[in-house]
């Protein structure tokens, strides 16, 4: 499975929204309705599935939904 299905798919776990609205353009907050305990949560079952950690720097350039599928990719090699 790709990242981004993998990231579209706790997103919809998350988040009330429809699946055609999680695109890699998206923005979390602003598109998507996400809050920081969304987004907490969010990447924390990230971390989890892909077994890495999202340095806390990182958190303040993720903004879209493609940020955080180019950052695990980049994680995850």
């Amino acid at each position: 499975m790709k990242v981004f299905d993998k990231v579209k798919e706790y997103i919809l776990m998350q988040l009330p929204v429809s699946e055609d609205k999680v695109t890699p353009e998206a923005r979390l907050v602003e598109d998507l309705g996400a809050d920081s305990a969304n987004l907490m949560m969010l990447i924390m079952d990230l971390e989890n599935e892909y077994d890495t950690t999202v340095e806390d720097d990182a958190l303040g350039s993720i903004k879209t939904v493609g940020d955080i599928v180019s950052y695990i990719e980049k994680r995850i090699g």
